[in-house]
């Protein structure tokens, strides 16, 4: 018997019990679909939290100055001033695991342009903290170092203030006040987007250090920082350059051994790292929780196989009359089974991807179909109908043609 006639054998056996049939490719395509909706709700979230790993610089370390105890509270970390411009440049021309450095001082400012104001985080800085941040600019220029060693008076605005200041007119060259002084715009930062936690990373301004220390942020103790921004040479030397910036400190602070660090070190990759894996744990777990309503439909595919095998006795010896060997039935009813399943498993991607869509669309959640997923889904539903449905088709092969034929 050939593969078109046993496949045309089992459709007209299906079609004989349709409401039967349908029903029994249920469990399947709910559990397909489910399947698909939960790897694809899992893998969006992981996708996110790689785009943001990218958005927030790659290797990145940030070294924050030390906290203070003050009437027996402890306040937290960046409110005593520890760290200095010179902590940052030993930083980046000493250690061998350290590509940049970048002094940071930052504050909450009003920036004005004609009838217009916003208020946003404003950051003092040098020009290799872009370069830590991997943010180029769409418009205009970058700060360089002429701009820090002359505390000239330019900006660059993130894409929320250059939005909410000057709408459609491009800023660069513009003229807006920081804090009442004049600061003229020189470029518009690329769009970065919103933080895992929620902030926007678009909503700032970044100035020139020496400018930032002069006129903005006036400083009870020149030359501090509050924090340094540290990129790492590469991925592997994250933890040695993490020491190392721990060992140069203590050293440049004059720290003895049985002194606590008057600075923290936060890998801030790592802690995105740990998010992701968190992710992909999630996404493992839905999809397992969700393979169960396919072995439940694989049992359903059991039941009824098991249920049309006794129905149809008569049928099966008649056709062993007749000349049909063993393995001719075994193929029949295993045929049947995997149709059923994986008419059951193209329904439920489909339905699988709709739902998936729908969540986007709704609840504005990430979701992310691969090819992958959905090849996987279907080999799996697959997998199932020949699982179940091998015993109920080897009990038709192993039936006693004799037996079968007396059976009413």
């Amino acid at each position: 018997m050939n593969f078109l006639m046993t496949l045309r054998i089992a459709f007209k056996a299906l079609g004989r019990n349709k409401m039967r049939s349908g029903l029994t490719m249920l469990g399947i395509i709910i559990g397909v679909g489910a399947v698909i909706a939960m790897i694809a709700i899992g893998s969006g979230a992981k996708a996110r939290i790689q785009e943001q790993i990218a958005s927030m610089g790659s290797n990145l370390l940030i070294v924050l100055s030390g906290s203070a105890t003050s009437g027996g509270f402890r306040w937290g970390s960046g409110s005593v001033p520890t760290l200095t411009v010179e902590d940052a440049k030993a930083i980046a021309n000493e250690l061998s695991a350290v590509k940049y450095a970048a002094p940071v001082l930052q504050g909450i400012t009003q920036v004005v342009f004609g009838n217009q104001n916003w208020s946003t985080v404003t950051f003092a800085t040098t020009p290799e903290a872009l370069l830590i941040r991997d943010w180029p600019t769409v418009k205009g220029r970058s700060l360089t170092q002429a701009d820090v060693d002359g505390a000239v008076k330019v900006c660059l605005l993130g894409q929320t203030v250059a939005e909410n200041l000057f709408g459609e007119m491009d800023p660069v060259g513009q003229v807006v006040r920081v804090k009442k002084f004049p600061f003229i715009v020189v470029g518009v930062l690329a769009d970065k987007g919103q933080t895992t936690w929620g902030q926007d990373q678009d909503d700032v301004i970044y100035v020139p250090l020496k400018t930032g220390q002069r006129l903005l942020f006036g400083q009870q103790f020149p030359g501090m920082v509050r924090s340094i921004s540290v990129q790492a040479t590469d991925p592997d030397t994250m933890k040695l350059a993490e020491e190392q910036i721990t060992q140069l400190l203590r050293q440049r602070h004059r720290l003895r051994a049985n002194q606590d660090n008057d600075f923290s070190v936060r890998n801030l990759t790592e802690a995105f790292s740990a998010a992701e894996e968190s992710a992909r744990v999630m996404s493992i777990l839905l999809g397992a929780i969700a393979s169960i309503s396919l072995l439940v439909g694989g049992i359903g595919i059991m039941n009824i196989m098991l249920v049309s095998v006794t129905e149809r006795t008569r049928e099966i010896g008649i056709r062993m009359a007749v000349g049909a060997r063993g393995r001719d039935i075994l193929w029949q009813f295993l045929v049947e089974a995997l149709v059923l399943s994986l008419l059951g498993g193209v329904i439920g991607i489909i339905l699988g991807v709709g739902a998936s869509q729908i969540i986007s669309d709704i609840f504005k959640w990430p979701t992310l179909i691969s090819i992958k997923a959905l090849l996987l889904s279907f080999s799996f539903s697959g997998g199932v109908g020949i699982f179940f449905g091998f015993y109920p088709a080897r009990k038709a092969a192993q039936m006693d043609p004799i037996e079968a034929l007396r059976y009413e």
